[in-house]
């Protein structure tokens, strides 16, 4: 389905790769003007310039998602330069270690806290303000199967994506009223550079991937994009507080 996003503003957060990327481009593609945001220079602009050279309009802001000046910043350069913001996508995340939960250090267990937990409650802080000036806008957060499930030697990565899951509910249920969706995916194994750096963490080839899933392969990152880019569009318009899986049928068994 071909979304028009003609006149609208997004941010996506963690945008310099995998599905932040593909849902970035996807967005310009569509005709929005893309806030691209992303801790890496380098894979920023890369991202820019795909979406440039496919006829987009789009802008970058390097972002901390774990800092609030700079989160602040990122909403700051969508209102400044597009004149407001009406919908994201927080996507930006990391990987954690395979470790049981007793292994985990504190100081592990706060860098990964701070950019997939926080910074997906930053991420809304500052946008959700924006989006009420616009009277309404559509969020989607990034959370994963294993906010769904758990996993053995899981215990880091999952419980930021079951927090994430539930920050979505409850934004979903804060913000239902003031005209402002807020809804999850939750991908299943998908074929990005942060899933091939957890198989070298578990020290697995990624095509082990493939078998965990019903569908009998790993996800590709447009196909999250596409599942973004409806729960954003009007076409989900009675949808929210929705965590949505992505995932092959892996969370139905």
């Amino acid at each position: 389905m071909q979304h028009d996003y003609s006149g609208k503003v997004a941010v996506v957060t963690g945008g310099g790769s995998g599905i932040g990327r593909a849902t970035a481009v996807a967005f310009a593609s569509c005709g929005a003007s893309v806030v691209v945001a992303d801790i890496d220079g380098a894979a920023l602009d890369d991202t820019i310039r795909a979406i440039k050279d496919s006829g987009g309009e789009g802008t970058g802001a390097r972002t901390d998602v774990s800092s609030a000046p700079d989160v602040e910043h990122m909403v700051e350069v969508a209102v400044g330069t597009y004149g407001g913001l009406d919908v994201a996508f927080n996507n930006a995340g990391i990987e954690a270690a395979p470790l049981a939960v007793a292994d985990v250090s504190e100081a592990e267990w706060d860098r990964v806290q701070s950019i997939n937990t926080k910074g997906v409650w930053l991420s809304m802080k500052y946008e959700i303000p924006a989006m009420l000036k616009r009277g309404g806008g559509a969020i989607v957060n990034a959370s994963s199967i294993l906010g769904l499930l758990g996993a053995a030697n899981g215990s880091l990565y999952s419980s930021t994506k079951h927090a994430v899951a539930g920050l979505t509910r409850c934004a979903a249920l804060d913000y239902a009223q003031a005209g402002i969706r807020v809804n999850a995916t939750s991908p299943g194994m998908i074929e990005t550079p942060l899933m091939e750096r957890t198989a070298v963490n578990m020290e697995v080839p990624p095509e082990a991937f493939h078998g965990m899933h019903p569908l009998g392969r790993m996800g590709r990152a447009p196909e999250v994009a596409d599942a973004v880019l409806w729960l954003c569009s009007d076409a989900a318009a009675f949808i929210t507080g929705v965590v949505l899986p992505v995932d092959g049928g892996y969370s139905a068994q």
